[in-house]
């Protein structure tokens, strides 16, 4: 039950008024047109269409389809709002419910390593046994002969992460197509994780869901949070095929039954935004990623090119610095800047071999980051 490495990272930010490089929520808010959609349906009375009460426990109709359209326009899938789609409160509670339903105490689950920590939380609170397919610097992909060797007979779920966080790697459709032809062959399920969907830099995403043979076999979650800048809010979604959502809809309804109604009305609109907006969005990332690794660059670290997402990893070991965890919590007093440590997203055996990287978030206004980079040129003063 100790603070995790976020938690005390944040806590240090705050106590040195640092600059939060750490956490991925941006400083600036998404959309007014959606903000105020939510505020009318929060000011509306019950007679007159407000959304106060607890929604459905599957999502607002309205919702749904919006998902639903959205997966129709942007990737050709149909899917029936009806059975294939499922409201969450946010990302995080879908794949929580998808994990607990899915998988029973002794069940093999497969990930990508780093991975996002709720990943391996709710693995620990299945129950269930935890390995990893190795993303390894600089490129972050993972290889064949690795997916082979993880998704071993017996396998009941490998979850699958791409847009890549905290790499900011886009999965290759190779490799996703390697990953859906092994669960074929051994008969697990995928759980997609395509919350940064739409932060896409060059190129076009690809749902796992839309490979051959994936999509009877994938449940796929889905969020607000990162396309709108609306973090806070937590809407997320699931879809995949009506048996996988019911069991999902199974564990949620003892989660938290019901998602914010207000927000889901908001999100529905914003779902129905066209391309240019979602283009718009990732664009602006991707300058600031370009500012951000600059910067890095010139002070010594050595810098992926992330190809999507809030995040870039900076190796340190040009600067000397072999243990990036120790240097993580020294930057918030000595420079006013907090960044996490990779170490933080693999099991502790692998350490060794991300010891040296830090993962800086871009998501943030450019004066904040360039404040940011200024503090940071300071660096060779402190090693």
């Amino acid at each position: 039950m100790a603070p995790t490495v976020f938690e005390e990272l944040t806590a240090l930010a705050n106590r040195h008024s640092a600059i939060n490089l750490g956490q991925g929520f941006p400083d600036s808010d998404g959309p007014g047109e959606l903000r105020a959609v939510a505020q009318e349906a929060i000011g509306l009375g019950i007679d007159e269409g407000g959304l106060n009460q607890y929604a459905p426990g599957t999502g607002l109709p309205e919702f749904r389809v919006a998902v639903s359209e959205h997966h129709r326009r942007f990737y050709g899938r149909e899917l029936d709002p009806e059975s294939e789609v499922l409201a969450t409160t946010g990302a995080t509670e879908g794949i929580a419910a998808a994990i607990l339903a899915l998988v029973s105490p002794g069940d093999r689950v497969v990930t990508l390593s780093p991975f996002y920590d709720s990943y391996a939380a709710m693995i620990g609170l299945a129950g269930g046994s935890h390995a990893t397919i190795p993303l390894r610097w600089p490129d972050f992909q993972p290889r064949v002969e690795d997916i082979a060797a993880a998704i071993a007979p017996g396998t009941r779920l490998v979850v699958v992460n791409t847009p890549h966080n905290p790499t900011g790697s886009v999965v290759a459709t190779e490799a996703l197509e390697a990953i859906v032809r092994r669960c074929r062959e051994v008969g697990a399920r995928i759980l997609s994780d395509e919350v940064y969907e739409h932060l896409v830099f060059e190129g076009a995403h690809v749902p796992v869901a839309s490979l051959p043979g994936a999509g009877a076999i994938t449940l796929t979650a889905g969020s607000a949070g990162k396309s709108f800048s609306l973090t806070g809010w937590k809407v997320g979604w699931l879809t995949g095929p009506p048996e996988l959502i019911t069991a999902a809809r199974a564990v949620k309804q003892f989660l938290t039954y019901s998602s914010g109604g207000p927000f889901q009305r908001a999100v529905a609109r914003g779902l129905g935004f066209d391309r240019q907006f979602f283009l718009a969005g990732a664009a602006r990332l991707q300058e600031q990623s370009r500012c951000l690794g600059d910067a890095l660059t010139s002070i010594g670290f050595e810098v992926n090119r992330p190809a999507a997402g809030y995040f870039l990893i900076a190796d340190a070991r040009p600067l000397g610095v072999a243990d990036a965890r120790e240097l993580a919590y020294r930057l918030p007093e000595s420079l006013g800047v907090a960044a996490i440590p990779v170490t933080a997203f693999v099991h502790p055996g692998a350490r060794e071999d991300y010891a040296s990287l830090l993962r800086f978030a871009f998501c943030k206004r450019p004066d904040v980051l360039a404040e940011a980079a200024e503090r940071l040129r300071r660096l060779p003063e402190v090693l």
